[in-house]
């Protein structure tokens, strides 16, 4: 987007243009084209600051801005003929001006180069994805929400290693991943904070002798304020990988998920049931029911990272400042940024269409000795037990459940006595999945009550 190559735009310098191969490898419109409507904002804004500086006349802003608002039309209407041979969507939104406007667009250029103009555009364009990705989240967050608030006091099984743990509630699952999407959401308001600084000024590298303001351009844009080295400002993409650092991220907690209702919805689970909306049937079984999006969800993360290692790949070994290498910056950017806001918006609708199957989920939390916990911190605290002798004692019960074919809950007293003496019928009323749940009430547990609280705070925080 900068630099090198024969255009007409700029060519003084070479006798002849460049070879055909060249310039396919050279020309970047047929992808950096979506950054029109950037590259027109801040074309607009540079050109207002020139004349209220007195480096162009009102006159020559006033033909600028109005034919920048006519090309941006024909683009938006799909009238507009993207060349080539113009490299760039910079050097073809200024041809196309030029015939509009004749030769006061040439002007515009003035105190500017392509690569502060690109640094602008492509710091504006991702901005505008970080705030695409903090709605996208919240509007999962929320759907999590009412899935939480339904099974509150629902009883599920707690899984480590995939294999039974604790009894937790389905809301405490639920909200899990309202905190991990949280800070999902609290990464890209990071990123956005840090990239809110205006590169345009900084000019090829070193800044302009032209009495330029670019408090004022910057203020025009929705910057916070100017970047503060001009070197810096057009040599660094730090602000793309900070976003694409996010959305991998962001992208492996919904894989995570996804890989939960590829397990849940299967016959063997039945924990929840996909709505027909997202699933798909199979082309020779007629019973199956395959989970299909949340499968393709899952794989999502592998074009988000691939795209967040090229660009640290690209920008690795640059020495300052600008370098063609950093043409290779968008793609990656625009396609995980797609992929991000699509995986967001088909996640949102599984989650809010998915129904739990309660029975299913019960009866699973109430397998596999779930309360086996439970019964070791009873020995400690009302047998005063030391732990690992808890630990032991209850070792004991679990195997001869399990030698008997049976859960817990389901020995006799006496069979426990013949384990320890000391254990009381009190014992059975910690061994109920309810009783479980109900009782991990410390911050951040799983307790119906916890989950409740937990509810009413996102529900605040979200509005």
């Amino acid at each position: 987007m900068s630099g090198g190559g024969a255009n007409a735009m700029w060519g003084g310098r070479f006798g002849r243009g460049p070879e055909a191969i060249m310039e396919a490898i050279n020309a970047s419109i047929s992808y950096d084209k979506r950054l029109a409507p950037q590259d027109i904002a801040g074309s607009r804004a540079h050109a207002a600051m020139l004349a209220a500086q007195g480096i162009i006349t009102e006159a020559d802003a006033q033909a600028i801005d109005t034919g920048l608002q006519q090309v941006l039309a024909e683009i938006e209407a799909g009238d507009f003929a993207f060349s080539a041979a113009l490299e760039d969507i910079h050097m073809n939104v200024e041809s196309r001006l030029t015939q509009i406007i004749g030769p006061a667009a040439g002007r515009l250029h003035t105190a500017r180069s392509r690569n502060d103009q690109v640094a602008v555009d492509f710091r504006l364009w991702v901005r505008d994805q970080c705030d695409t990705a903090i709605e996208g989240l919240t509007r999962l967050m929320r759907a999590f929400l009412v899935q939480a608030e339904a099974g509150a006091d629902w009883v599920m099984p707690g899984f480590t290693h995939l294999q039974t743990a604790q009894p937790v509630t389905w809301g405490h699952h639920m909200l899990a991943y309202v905190e991990m999407l949280a800070r999902d959401r609290g990464r890209f308001m990071d990123a956005r904070a840090r990239m809110n600084e205006c590169p345009l000024g900084a000019a090829a590298l070193a800044g302009t002798s032209f009495p330029i303001d670019r408090a004022r351009t910057a203020a025009a844009l929705g910057f916070d304020r100017p970047t503060a080295n001009s070197l810096d400002s057009v040599s660094d993409r730090d602000f793309a990988l900070e976003y694409l650092s996010a959305a991998s991220i962001c992208a492996l907690h919904l894989s995570r998920f996804a890989e939960e209702l590829v397990i849940w919805s299967s016959a063997q689970f039945r924990f929840v049931r996909l709505s027909d909306g997202f699933s798909t049937g199979s082309s020779i079984m007629p019973q199956k029911r395959n989970p299909d999006a949340a499968e393709l969800l899952r794989a999502k993360i592998g074009r988000i990272l691939g795209a967040n290692i090229a660009l640290m790949t690209v920008m690795k070994g640059l020495a300052l400042t600008y370098s063609k290498d950093m043409q290779e910056d968008k793609e990656q950017v625009f396609d995980a940024a797609d992929t991000l806001n699509l995986s967001l918006e088909v996640m949102e609708g599984m989650v809010r269409d998915m129904s739990a199957n309660r029975d299913a989920l019960e009866a699973a939390a109430s397998s596999g000795f779930s309360t086996a916990t439970d019964l070791a911190d009873w020995l400690v605290r009302e047998l005063g037990l030391p732990f690992r002798e808890a630990h032991h004692v209850t070792g004991a019960l679990v195997k001869m459940a399990e030698d008997a074919g049976c859960d817990l809950p389901e020995l006799t007293l006496e069979a426990m006595q013949s384990v320890h003496q000391d254990i009381t019928g009190a014992v059975f009323d910690v061994l109920g999945v309810h009783n479980s749940v109900a009782s991990r009430t410390s911050y951040g547990g799983t307790a119906p009550e916890n989950v409740r609280a937990q509810i009413v705070r996102w529900a605040e925080v979200l509005g």
